[in-house]
């Protein structure tokens, strides 16, 4: 991964390696499973499957701010190597009778960055106190089907829709890399309730998936702000092409004079047919009253932190089953909102962390790092 400029920096993804138990990946979640009886929703139907994916890496280049919050290989010295296990899954599903399914999925998958002890000052990821890589429970949820026509009731942890339910599929690399919005740290799942159904059952060709959660995934919520998710996506030509819109909004702090909080906008285009599959995926991340701006003149102001990013990708068959091809480039703004024409230095004035960590990971003036500021009001 290579970074270029400080603060607009392009991202090139190399994999020299993975490994995985043979699968097909369209039919291994509970979700999209193809298998017939338990498509079929035949009462006392399971499945049990797994896979995995390993690298060998080689780190060419470090971002000399380190930044990169949670993602795998941030944080990693220039001219580190080493064989990684990036991903574990081990899941199972279950139809309980034609209207009520489950499905359990533990994983092993983040250590970030890699090899980032639990003795560090950094994350340490899925790693037990002795530094060794442990599963945890990703989702364990019950669905109730046709809760009306065309539309499934979740219970429990689940994947959100903020791409692991459409652009994740469409992409279908994620042995490569993570989704632009997951590089982000955006939640693939959530621990709450949702609804994922179609407003034309027959043709399923218009759809829609809608979650509020913790906001948290696999952790204990931390407060008692709920994050909303909510996408909307039509299939066109036969189902070639995908149009997918998303939102999400989340409240972070609700004080008298600080009113903070977070909403994305996404969209995302793809064409997607069995030679070739290419598409475009971009988001609008803002951040309210999220950080303080110190005027040159003199005072501060309140503003809004805003990121943006965008994601183009190809992929397609070289030789048809045996080999193919894949290209990607992600472009990302941490915050569009800096302006060092009226403003001398920033401070953040919060530290979300976890799955987002702000449009910026550190506090900075022209010329570098300042210490971080309180909040003072609107």
């Amino acid at each position: 991964m290579f970074t270029i400029s400080k603060r607009h920096f392009i991202y090139f993804t190399f994999c020299f390696m993975a490994i995985s138990f043979p699968y097909n990946k369209a039919s291994a979640q509970f979700t999209v499973n193809s298998d017939s009886a338990f498509k079929a929703g035949s009462p006392n139907t399971g499945r049990l499957w797994g896979y995995s994916f390993a690298d060998y890496y080689y780190k060419a280049h470090s971002d000399s701010l380190n930044r990169g919050g949670t993602n795998q290989y941030s944080g990693i010295p220039k001219g580190r190597n080493a064989f990684q296990i990036r991903r574990i899954y081990l899941g199972y599903d279950y139809n309980i009778t034609h209207k009520f399914a489950a499905e359990v999925l533990l994983a092993a998958e983040d250590n970030f960055p890699a090899y980032n002890g639990p003795t560090s000052t950094g994350a340490s990821g899925d790693l037990t106190a002795n530094g060794k890589l442990s599963f945890y429970i990703k989702l364990a949820n019950i669905q109730w089907k046709n809760i009306w026509k065309g539309t499934d009731l979740v219970l429990g942890e689940q994947a959100t829709p903020a791409f692991a339910l459409m652009s994740e599929k469409i992409w279908g690399y994620r042995s490569i890399e993570r989704t632009i919005t997951d590089v982000r740290r955006t939640p693939s799942y959530d621990l709450g309730v949702g609804l994922r159904g179609f407003l034309d059952p027959k043709t399923r060709e218009f759809g829609y998936n809608l979650m509020m959660g913790n906001g948290s995934s696999a952790k204990p919520a931390s407060s008692s702000f709920k994050w909303f998710y909510g996408d909307i996506y039509h299939y066109f030509l036969d189902k070639k092409v995908l149009v997918d819109l998303y939102a999400d909004y989340q409240r972070l702090n609700w004080e008298t004079n600080w009113h903070h909080d977070r909403q994305m906008l996404k969209a995302f285009v793809a064409y997607n047919t069995p030679a070739v599959t290419f598409g475009v995926e971009g988001y609008v991340n803002t951040m309210r009253n999220d950080a303080r701006a110190f005027k040159i003149a003199g005072g501060a102001d309140t503003i809004n932190t805003v990121a943006s990013g965008i994601s183009f990708f190809v992929h397609g068959n070289i030789v048809k089953n045996k080999l193919n091809f894949f290209g990607r480039l992600d472009t990302y703004n941490p915050n569009k909102k800096f302006d060092n024409s009226v403003y001398n230095s920033y401070a953040g004035i919060s530290s979300p962390g976890g799955y987002y960590s702000g449009s910026y990971e550190a506090t900075y003036t022209n010329t570098g790092a300042v210490a971080s500021m309180t909040p003072t009001g609107d």
